[in-house]
């Protein structure tokens, strides 16, 4: 399922995808198409953002799965989103603030550990072309912008907006990357790469979400 960076537009990445920059966190999962604002301020990843602002400015963003798995290089998923620094502000004592935007799915063959952080091998995974129904957008976006209702009742800075020209495969992840609240299901949901499967599993999952939010809407037994 491997897409040609060039032939895909997505030159910006093809760069790095020999050596890319792992930054492993615990609870962020980066979706294509979507921008993660990020505080950088460990030494080997400071060292990591300089080095990647100096070149092609590619990381990808891969969810720790076992934290337990060695407290220096803990175990990550096998597939994570690649994004490229759109902007940053360096900070005082050497940190810095930095905002990804998410590029592709990729699929990571870790490389021999050179200090000071990881490095992986990296392969684009492709969409498979498939059309989805539009009963299920409908469902989606509906069931997206009532619990995003439900959450800015709770927190009015909150604002959730899908553009107008969006694809089903980028509505998903959008809904995703800012309304799925668990970091494992945003992973599943960043592994499901056919559209209609993707569309579908996040609507249940925001659905779960709803109800537990606000059980007096739930289905009666």
């Amino acid at each position: 399922m491997e897409s040609s960076p060039a032939s895909s537009g997505l030159r910006d990445i093809a760069p790095a995808l020999g050596a890319l920059p792992l930054f492993p966190l615990p609870q962020t999962v980066l979706f294509p198409g979507c921008l993660l604002p990020l505080h950088v301020f460990e030494p080997r990843y400071v060292t990591m953002i300089s080095e990647a602002l100096e070149t092609h400015r590619a990381l990808a963003v891969v969810l720790i799965t076992d934290a337990a798995h060695g407290a220096d290089r803990p175990q990550i998923a096998p597939v994570a989103g690649a994004g490229v620094i759109v902007d940053h502000a360096e900070l005082p004592g050497g940190r810095y603030n930095i905002l990804l935007r998410g590029r592709a799915r990729v699929r990571l063959d870790e490389l021999p550990f050179v200090p000071p952080y990881r490095r992986a091998a990296a392969e684009i995974l492709s969409v498979p072309a498939g059309v989805v129904p539009s009963g299920d957008i409908s469902a989606l976006v509906s069931t997206a912008t009532s619990f995003a209702s439900m959450v800015k009742g709770r927190d009015g800075a909150f604002d959730f907006r899908l553009p107008r020209d969006a694809t089903p495969a980028l509505i998903a992840d959008l809904c995703a990357h800012h309304l799925v609240l668990d970091a494992r299901e945003r992973q599943a949901i960043l592994e499901t790469l056919e559209p209609a499967a993707r569309v579908r599993r996040v609507a249940e999952a925001l659905a779960v979400q709803r109800v537990a939010l606000n059980p007096s809407r739930g289905e009666p037994n």
